[in-house]
């Protein structure tokens, strides 16, 4: 049976698309499978490419990290190899491609946090957070001491991670999931723009039968 398929890193990567999905009523048209990783998300790409037939439509979801044209690169060469034309930089509400000769799947690329910036799920995930909300300051500022006591144990490029979960580890059910904090709890915002954005694309990618439909 044929059906989409979202590529993501891993578990948190899959319960956010699963509560996005969730909270604006997309419907089960593709499925969220985690890779375990950068390495061999971008390894078994290929596979997805070369099997239009079984995956129509084919959504690569990666961290940008600290360097945003580095992992952009990796993927343009990717969609090369199997004949798509990919634009230099990442377009800032994602990208979706159909195939120019018609033999492979639809292709779509997030770069998190937004296309544009360099970071990871979290740093997307903060931006649900509500606009206002009075703990962001105190979570920035319980990170900052620890770090000017020099008793920061996290690399500083988790700093996004590290603040997530501290601000997560304050609400009313303290350390829920990403996932659940926006669907059951609701601490996090599934109509915030930035959420919004990214729902938009997945349509595009998933629900849209041709590209010019958008």
């Amino acid at each position: 049976m044929s059906k989409g398929i979202l590529l993501v890193e891993g578990d948190d990567d899959q319960h956010v698309v699963w509560a996005l999905c969730e909270a604006h009523d997309l419907p089960e048209s593709f499925a969220v499978k985690e890779k375990g990783g950068k390495t061999p998300l971008l390894s078994g790409l290929p596979v997805y490419l070369m099997n239009p037939d079984r995956y129509p439509q084919v959504g690569i979801l990666l961290d940008a990290d600290v360097d945003l044209s580095a992992r952009w690169n990796s993927i343009v060469h990717r969609l090369q190899t199997a004949g798509y034309s990919p634009p230099p930089d990442p377009p800032a509400d994602g990208l979706v491609l159909d195939h120019p000769a018609g033999d492979g799947p639809r292709v779509g690329v997030w770069l998190m946090p937004n296309n544009r910036l360099p970071g990871m799920l979290e740093d997307f995930v903060r931006m649900l957070i509500p606009e206002g909300d009075a703990l962001v300051p105190e979570a920035e500022g319980a990170l900052s001491i620890i770090e000017g006591k020099g008793l920061r144990r996290y690399a500083p490029q988790y700093r996004p991670k590290a603040f997530i979960h501290t601000w997560l580890a304050w609400q009313e059910e303290p350390g829920k999931p990403m996932g659940a904090a926006i669907t059951t709890w609701k601490y996090l915002d599934p109509t915030s723009t930035q959420a919004e954005r990214f729902v938009a694309w997945l349509h595009w990618l998933f629900l849209k039968e041709r590209r010019n439909e958008r």
